[in-house]
């Protein structure tokens, strides 16, 4: 691809070549790979917690577990800041080169990582900087892939080509998934079970005075996905280094016009600045909270809310990205012909206006024992004051009033419930049994787990008279599937019809927005100047969406009211959006400046 002399507008008046069709698609699959790794350790979180966190209870390993995994998200727009500013001064191509290397070799070595037995409270720091290693990496891949595939499209075309960017992350995702599914199964069908010793080597005893047994897979066999990620960074390097630099970068750095400063120039001004505000808040806000929520906050409500086994909700979920997948081609494609933005902010706006129902209908369809219990109501009567707003993203906060004990157990249990206000020590009343809470910051030792104990067995008494199924085994109307073909009676069928639903909003949203991105920023600070917007509306506001969803359901008593967050943010999109992002941006050069 000899572009040095020519014009890139005339470059790009022709069909893409053969050779462009292979750097977009070497592109995309590096960018899989990228997410694969990334994902491996979200997959493997509560497994991982359990060999580095050893010292801690088991409820703090998995909070310290899920904060080493936060800390991938919270580091992304680091990494755009960054490595944006590589990609603007040295190239595309090589910054692709140095993401792909720290991604990698940060994953090989996780999965060489001695643990907490072994190396003591340096086990865990080491996990925790190569996770945010891996978040740097992935915070500068996003940017790369979207400006090289797009500058490499032609005009034309430009929509439906970055789309394949687009499918990296479920599709990296779904490889991650696979690869553990497939381990796991070969470890532990070969290798027999691993008895659990205490940090001085001593057996730890279960209840029945047995030594107790974890999975070979749980044991070591986890390691063998990290490990074998080496395979994919190789094959990866290969792919990256027969790419060619982008046409328009080589361009503007024979003319001598690249950036000298890309991110005071991104940012540093009004008149860039203000591009970065509109793309966060018009366009990358609104399509992470739909995104997390159709992907992940989906797979944790099936999971958490509705009380459907995990396998069983990898599977719905899994079938669901394999068949709404095609969207984020489509609508890339449509962009092509009808812009960005409307299909955008119509994502965004059918989200907010579908969510409640959709979501209800999955608890209706994937639990009917469950649905039906929760027509029973239930109240909790507190003094003001004595309730706080349990928002825990860092999982560090403790939530110990009599109030906030009573409406946490509430809502792990898929309660919906009323909160009044009144006197004295918040009592719950579920039917016609009214039980009183306990203050946990009054008590301490035996007699607080004395009060635990009373409180939890009341509620669990009161609620498996309601109805609820308390216990896996007592419900039979539960959706479960047996393997992974398993899918094909009209609940589950359902189910994964739901699923899709919320996948193809995805897709409308997600689809079109690195084009869009793309165009909203000059060749000269192009990469920086999307990157970061990306990466905050996408690690931030869609990685604080669990943990609001959570408070806010849990403050109100309504296990549906912590999609009032996605549905805000995203019609604050569909306002801002509609105002300030232009129109038109699919037929715009984005070679002319």
């Amino acid at each position: 691809m000899a572009y040095n002399t020519a014009e890139v507008g005339e470059v790009r008046s022709r069909p893409m070549t053969a050779e462009e069709k292979k750097v977009i698609i070497a592109s995309s699959a590096g960018t899989i790979f990228e997410w694969y790794d990334f994902y491996l350790y979200g997959s493997l979180a509560a497994i991982i917690g359990a060999q580095f966190f050893t010292a801690f209870p088991e409820a703090t390993r998995n909070v310290f577990a899920l904060l080493a995994f936060a800390a991938g998200f919270i580091v992304r727009p680091f990494g755009a800041l960054v490595f944006g500013s590589l990609g603007d001064l040295v190239g595309r191509k090589y910054t692709f080169l140095v993401t792909i290397l720290i991604m990698g070799i940060s994953t090989f070595l996780v999965g060489l990582l001695p643990g907490y037995a072994s190396w003591g409270v340096a086990a865990p720091i080491i996990l925790i900087a190569l996770r945010m290693l891996q978040g740097l990496a992935l915070g500068g891949e996003y940017g790369g892939a979207a400006v090289y595939v797009a500058e490499h499209a032609p005009a034309n075309r430009r929509g439906f080509y970055t789309a394949f960017i687009q499918t990296t992350a479920t599709l990296g995702l779904l490889l991650s998934l696979i690869v553990i599914l497939i381990v796991q199964g070969y470890v532990n069908g070969n290798y027999p079970m691993v008895g659990v010793v205490d940090l001085q080597g001593n057996p730890v005893l279960g209840a029945d005075g047995q030594q107790t047994m974890i999975s070979a897979f749980n044991s070591w066999g986890w390691r063998i996905p990290f490990l074998g990620s080496i395979f994919l960074l190789l094959i990866s390097l290969y792919i990256r280094l027969q790419m060619e630099e982008s046409p328009a970068f080589k361009k503007m750095k024979e003319e001598g016009r690249t950036s000298k400063a890309p991110m005071r120039e991104a940012f540093g001004n009004w008149k860039n600045g203000k591009i970065a505000l509109i793309a966060l808040f018009g366009l990358t806000a609104g399509q992470a909270v739909v995104w997390y929520s159709g992907q992940f906050y989906a797979l944790f409500f099936v999971q958490n809310v509705v009380k459907v086994d995990s396998f069983s909700a990898n599977v719905f979920v899994a079938w669901s990205l394999i068949l709404g997948t095609g969207g984020f081609l489509f609508f890339g494609s449509l962009s092509d012909r009808i812009g960005r933005k409307p299909i955008i902010l119509a994502g965004c706006l059918i989200a907010a206006l579908t969510y409640f129902p959709v979501f209800e209908h999955l608890t209706r369809t994937a639990n009917p024992m469950l649905y039906q219990a929760q027509q029973t109501p239930v109240t909790v009567s507190h003094a003001p004051g004595d309730c706080s707003f349990q928002f825990n993203p860092t999982g560090t906060a403790k939530f110990t009033s009599s109030c906030d004990i009573a409406k946490a157990s509430l809502a792990k249990a898929s309660v919906n419930y009323e909160s009044v206000e009144a006197t004295g020590v918040t009592t719950v009343t579920i039917g016609d049994t009214v039980i009183p809470s306990y203050d946990a910051s009054a008590l301490s030792g035996e007699a607080l787990a004395a009060e635990k104990a009373r409180f939890d067995g009341a509620v669990s008494a009161a609620l498996g008279q309601a109805g609820y199924p308390l216990a896996a085994t007592d419900n039979t109307t539960v959706a479960k599937a047996n393997h992974f073909f398993d899918i094909f009676t009209g609940q589950k069928l359902m189910i994964v019809i739901t699923l899709t639903y919320l996948i193809l909003l995805v897709t409308m949203v997600y689809g079109p927005i690195a084009a869009a991105l793309v165009e909203l920023f000059p060749t000269r600070i192009r990469y920086s100047g999307l990157s970061l917007p990306y990466h905050i509306g996408n690690g931030w506001f869609g990685g604080l969406l669990p943990a609001t969803a959570f408070a806010i359901s849990a403050q109100t008593g309504n296990i549906y009211a912590g999609l009032w967050y996605a549905i805000v943010v995203a019609l604050m999109t569909v306002v801002i959006g509609t105002l300030f992002v232009p129109n038109g941006t699919h037929k715009k050069d984005i070679f002319a400046d």
